[in-house]
């Protein structure tokens, strides 16, 4: 395989983890961008640019992100809230009165930013043309609900969170999430990223599919094995597992145009790894002399734990601040401090204050972990040695 890209002296174990992800577990297409201290170390690439194509992943190869959508995303409230345009503890129906309905009206803006609205699921599914209609889906939302009292537990809101976001957002600011990251995000940092991909960067993108489970034996791969009560969730149609990820009916093909169009914040983004490694260190500091995103206060919350234990929609642990993803065993990222997001079946981008990382991993093979994909975790690992 041949990988191309730079390293800093001293990361060279974050190349030889790459290419060993080639080379041992399936890997396809994919690329690795690491910055530290805000001064990028890494910035790799290899493979083709389509999972079952030849032609070569380049430089500025982009990909479908999935849930890694939603750190990025996660950024849009607490920069408002930094702003003083967003109240985190207000009721989220001051902003959208809609809202309200069916007992949601003590929701607060933190409850749901933090999976803990109880809305994870849809009486009835949306199709695709409905799931992309901002207006439909954010009514259908509204509309809902709860399956469990508001705030008094958590669970993985692994699609609604897109019309959550984007039903408060637009209310807020008058501009769609999709609008507001290219504008006041990825704009300004110069970040080859977008929710809602626009037709004159459709080129960029390569096509995703599955991937062969492979694992070399002894090569300390983390294996979370599902234990059976999840593996039965994901089987019954009427738990709130399957619900959850199932509220699109049928299930979109992330490879069509009008999808990877769709302005959904919580699992259709489109980046490269050099722009998820950008983003979150801008999130710590300055980069390459553009400001940084979060104030101290601002970096604070990100990595604040909200929610943590049993997960109704996962069936496993897992933590959350607002909107983010925080460390955890169902979701390693580097350390205690780190906060970020994988996306399901791959994709990972997160910051940690306390070493100054900013990781991202983007690649089009999709394997079945959820939050704990073993090459970006090899990767982790061997970001974790290079640091010593």
């Amino acid at each position: 395989m041949d990988v191309q890209g730079t390293v800093a002296a001293g990361w060279e174990p974050v190349r030889d983890a790459f290419l060993r992800n080639f080379e041992q577990r399936g890997e396809r297409g994919a690329a690795v961008a690491v910055h530290h201290d805000g001064e990028k170390v890494v910035d790799l690439w290899a493979g083709t640019k389509d999972v079952d194509g030849t032609e070569p992943w380049a430089a500025g190869t982009a990909q479908v992100v999935r849930s890694a959508t939603k750190g990025v995303a996660a950024a849009v409230p607490l920069l408002l809230h930094q702003r003083g345009q967003l109240d985190l503890d207000a009721p989220v129906a001051a902003y959208w009165p809609e809202f309200k309905a069916h007992g949601k009206e003590r929701v607060t803006v933190r409850q749901l930013l933090a999976h803990r609205a109880g809305v994870p699921v849809l009486d009835r599914p949306l199709s695709l043309a409905e799931a992309v209609d901002l207006p439909t889906a954010t009514a259908a939302i509204a509309a809902q609900a709860p399956v469990w009292e508001p705030g008094t537990a958590h669970g993985y809101h692994a699609h609604t969170f897109s019309w959550l976001l984007s039903g408060l957002v637009q209310r807020v600011t008058g501009r769609t999430v999709g609008r507001w990251v290219a504008e006041e995000i990825a704009g300004p940092l110069g970040l080859d990223l977008w929710i809602g991909l626009p037709a004159d960067a459709a080129h960029r993108a390569g096509r995703l599919g599955p991937v062969e489970e492979i694992d070399p034996p002894g090569g300390g791969a983390l294996r979370l094995r599902p234990k059976r009560s999840v593996t039965e969730a994901y089987r019954d149609p009427e738990s709130l597992t399957r619900r959850a990820f199932g509220v699109i009916d049928p299930k979109p093909d992330e490879n069509d145009p009008v999808y990877r169009a769709a302005e959904l914040p919580g699992s259709a983004g489109v980046a490269t790894a050099r722009a998820l490694a950008r983003f979150y260190a801008a999130t710590l500091g300055p980069v390459d002399g553009a400001e940084r995103l979060f104030a101290p206060a601002t970096l604070t919350l990100a990595r604040t734990e909200e929610s943590a234990g049993p997960d109704r929609v996962l069936l496993v642990g897992t933590r959350f601040g607002l909107g983010h993803m925080l460390h955890g065993p169902a979701s390693p990222l580097l350390g205690p401090t780190s906060f970020g997001h994988p996306g399901r079946g791959g994709s990972l981008g997160f910051a940690d204050p306390e070493s100054g990382i900013a990781f991202g991993y983007v690649t089009n093979g999709m394997r079945k972990t959820v939050t704990a994909d073993p090459r970006a975790q090899a990767l982790v690992r061997a970001v974790r040695s290079a640091l010593g």
